[in-house]
């Protein structure tokens, strides 16, 4: 695991991070989309955090195994919903180990951490982890976002893309990656998978004295 980016967010959830913030819009479709998987379908949360979206999912009937690298995370997850606390697990998408494939992962905000490499990396990583039938629910960071706080850019590709590492705020020394359209679906084999919700933008607006929009893109693929 990145030990820094652990710290970072350990940090993060110990001083309330997400406390009280209803689900992202984007689970209403991702309940949407599992009606179409059997009632014994099994799913993965990559980057559960404090449940935020993880509960509501869960609520909705899905069947997940909760994942993230923050322990303080998984903690106070475990004490909110005692009934989740052997269904989560303390790590990355890497540090799993090896099983059945699941009918369902689910990453939201969390495939955008890292270099260009380590960001394919990852969402690659849950591809393999998708069983046939199964669905992939994305969302993650898109170019178009107004950059803040105090930023550096330290990759820039021909299809768009781009890294930036932060030199200020929460996520301070942490490469974080923004994807193009055209980067997102060329990590995706049309010949092994299908979308089931077209790549789309979500726009963010940030409250003041945070200036402009964070965008990302959400996406829905099934395996074929």
């Amino acid at each position: 695991m990145d030990t820094r980016a652990m710290t970072s967010w350990d940090t993060e959830y110990r001083t309330g991070r997400y406390d009280g913030d209803p689900p992202v819009e984007f689970v209403e479709d991702i309940v949407s989309a599992a009606a179409s998987l059997p009632k014994s379908a099994r799913g993965l949360y990559v980057g559960c955090g404090n449940g935020r979206n993880y509960l509501p999912l869960r609520a909705a009937g899905l069947r997940l195994t909760g994942l993230d690298i923050s322990r303080v995370a998984l903690e106070g997850l475990a004490q909110r919903a005692p009934e989740c606390a052997n269904d989560l697990f303390h790590g990355s998408v890497f540090d799993l180990p090896e099983g059945d494939p699941y009918d369902l992962v689910v990453g939201i905000q969390v495939f955008q951490h890292g270099d260009r490499a380590t960001s394919h990396a990852h969402i690659e990583a849950a591809l393999e982890r998708v069983a046939h039938g199964g669905l992939l629910c994305v969302r993650v960071n898109a170019v178009g976002t107004d950059l803040y706080p105090e930023h550096e850019v330290t990759e820039r590709h021909p299809d768009g893309g781009l890294t930036v590492r932060y030199l200020s705020g929460s996520k301070n020394g942490l490469d974080i990656h923004f994807f193009s359209h055209t980067e997102l679906e060329s990590l995706v084999p049309t010949s092994s998978f299908r979308r089931v919700v077209e790549p789309r933008i979500h726009q963010t607006h940030r409250k003041p004295p945070a200036p402009g929009q964070w965008s990302q893109w959400e996406v829905i693929y099934e395996r074929l």
